[in-house]
């Protein structure tokens, strides 16, 4: 007999899991096409600087930004299952049209071989039309991936009660480090084999495949028969429901306005844990590839550089653990979720500490920035899995997408700074010779945004804990 007609407790919503997860980890694949042909395809191609990479990389983060306060509302409206759809259709498009921008730029210079050109005026010409490009393409981009964590949030908040959804979504959450992990190993090989247009065009056509299988997996818990009572019961196990009623709602949820979400304590503790560090995790996501070659001179097709990268995304997976922590301070010390949230986030916000020492041991060994990076880097996916999570704690159901959308603006504003500031710095270094700490150049340059990235997390939560300094809901 199955699990609906004998009551024995279905466990569809590790479903819905695997689905957000595959969902997330195409995003990441998705975002990382374009720094894994940077240095040795585009830039070439396009006469790029850094500041050229990091106007195009902190422009995306700064779309996204914009994007994410109303992807948030946008997943609100349409609800989970419609919001993801549209969320991951418009990315895929955006990343597959990556790959006109070349063809369009030869078109207008009137000049089929790019990487030729020796006359710097239209070098820089070729540089400024196909930057260009590439940002309109980044920006339809992060339009489509905006909706990715709003609606995965939601989605999460809907299948799992609150003290297992920190550790549902560091899971989901590890799809941005298995597709970091995955990238250096297909993505330069594409690119190789048949050039960077059809990487773009290849991996952006995974996300059309992914709406295949949503339109018919997602439904609501309570409207899905695969879900049978007792999954049911569990997943609304933090509501009140008398046994004799129907687990529905039975009114409408209550809204709140957009503004008024800004007059909330616990919405700017949010958006300071988004801000301080969401741009960490981009700059180590966008630059490493640029990091490798600059220090070691590794190509992006070189065995040896795909398998640094991919060390580092593998060491950050240890992050998975990370949302179970949590759960061992609630059902162990008895504590709050809230409470054990932010405590885990303490002890995870001294990992990236170790990213102080990764430009100073470059030269004793050079896998030791890519193991105290990841290590830097395990930190961030398991403090924003809790962050995340915290949401749940203090927010309605109806709000969870909002909130995130305003707090995923507050990250995509901090990473459109770094990344913009990150090219400046690196062009500036390289330019000027700058010296610092014993560093010189561009290595001055890397030694700087380390010692930030590793710093950001205890700033970050010294300042939600004086923002929110203990448990309050937010009551409407």
């Amino acid at each position: 007999m199955s699990n609906i007609q004998t009551g024995r407790k279905t466990n569809y919503r590790w479903v819905i899991c695997a689905m957000l997860f595959f969902a997330t980890t195409v995003n990441y694949l998705d975002r990382q096409v374009l720094s894994l042909t940077f240095e040795d395809f585009i830039r070439p191609e396009f006469h790029w600087t850094d500041s050229d990479y990091g106007n195009i990389t902190g422009i995306f983060s700064l779309f996204y930004a914009i994007a994410m306060l109303l992807a948030g509302r946008f997943v609100d409206w349409l609800d989970t299952k419609k919001g993801y759809m549209w969320s991951i259709g418009i990315w895929s498009f955006g990343a597959c049209i990556h790959a006109v921008c070349g063809i369009l730029t030869s078109s207008i210079v009137g000049i089929e071989d790019l990487a030729a050109v020796a006359v710097a005026e239209t070098a820089a010409r070729i540089a400024l039309l196909s930057s260009t490009f590439f940002i309109i393409a980044r920006c339809i981009l992060a339009l489509g991936e905006a909706g990715n964590f709003p609606a995965a949030i939601k989605a999460t908040a809907e299948y799992f009660p609150k003290r297992d959804r920190a550790f549902a979504t560091s899971i989901f959450n590890a799809g941005s480090t298995i597709g970091a992990l995955i990238a250096p190993f297909c993505i330069p090989p594409l690119a190789a084999k048949w050039g960077w247009e059809a990487a773009f065009i290849i991996i952006g056509g995974i996300g059309f495949i992914w709406m295949g299988f949503w339109q018919f997996i997602y439904k609501k818990p309570e409207n899905n028969p695969a879900v049978n009572k007792a999954e049911l019961d569990y997943i609304l196990s933090d509501d009140v429901v008398e046994s004799a009623k129907p687990v529905v709602e039975e009114a409408p949820a209550k809204k709140i306005s957009l503004l008024k979400c800004f007059t909330f304590r616990q919405t700017w503790a949010f958006i300071v844990g988004k801000f301080m560090t969401d741009g960490v995790w981009w700059f180590f996501l966008f630059w490493m590839p640029s990091y490798l070659k600059t220090t070691f001179g590794l190509s992006s097709t070189d065995p040896k550089f795909q398998w640094m990268l991919g060390i580092l995304y593998l060491i950050v997976m240890i992050s998975i653990a990370g949302g179970y922590l949590p759960t061992l301070f609630v059902d162990k010390k008895k504590m709050n979720p809230y409470a054990g949230r932010m405590l885990a986030m303490l002890i995870f916000a001294f990992f990236p500490l170790v990213a102080l020492a990764a430009q100073p041991l470059a030269h004793v060994w050079e896998w030791w920035p890519v193991i105290l990076i990841g290590i830097a880097g395990a930190g961030h996916q398991s403090w924003s899995a809790n962050l995340f999570s915290t949401i749940g704690d203090m927010f309605p159901k109806s709000t969870i997408a909002t909130i995130t959308g305003i707090g995923g603006m507050a990250g995509g504003i901090g990473s459109f700074l770094i990344q913009k500031g990150a090219g400046a710095l690196f062009d500036f270094s390289a330019s000027s010779g700058l010296e610092l700490f014993g560093y010189i150049g561009k290595e001055a340059g890397y030694m700087i945004m380390f010692s930030f990235c590793a710093v950001a997390y205890l700033v970050g939560w010294i300042i939600m804990k004086v923002l929110v300094p203990r448990y309050k809901a937010v009551e409407i």
